[in-house]
């Protein structure tokens, strides 16, 4: 049976950040405090490729801040390739860690589908 399921994620796992992050070759995440560009905020810390100022996590609350200056300081391509990626991850952890297994197939239009069974 297929189900198609879109995903609205908040952000509070560290382990799917640091997978995310591995997925899409960038720094892995630290905790700690960042400049952006209207003030300092204190969180998880992701650097995306070309951005002037980092992505902040509140891995408590899940909620993401960031400063890309409606794409002038950072393209949003990267910012949903990551959050696009944190979803998977997290999706995978949790149907394995309930004993599931999970494939994973990429699609031509750039979603993902996960198939997830009873484990084997």
């Amino acid at each position: 049976m297929s189900h198609i399921v879109t995903v609205r994620s908040q952000i509070k796992d560290f382990a799917a950040v640091e997978a995310a992050c591995r997925r899409l070759g960038i720094a892995q995440p630290t905790h700690g405090k960042a400049t952006l560009y209207s003030g300092q905020v204190e969180g998880l810390i992701v650097s995306l490729p070309g951005w002037t100022y980092p992505v902040v996590i509140n891995t408590t609350t899940g909620e993401v801040k960031y400063d890309n200056y409606e794409g002038a300081w950072g393209e949003q391509r990267h910012l949903d390739a990551f959050l696009q990626m944190y979803s998977v991850e997290k999706a995978k952890l949790e149907a394995r860690a309930q004993g599931y297994t999970v494939s994973e197939q990429t699609l031509q239009n750039g979603s993902i589908r996960l198939q997830i069974n009873q484990g084997a």
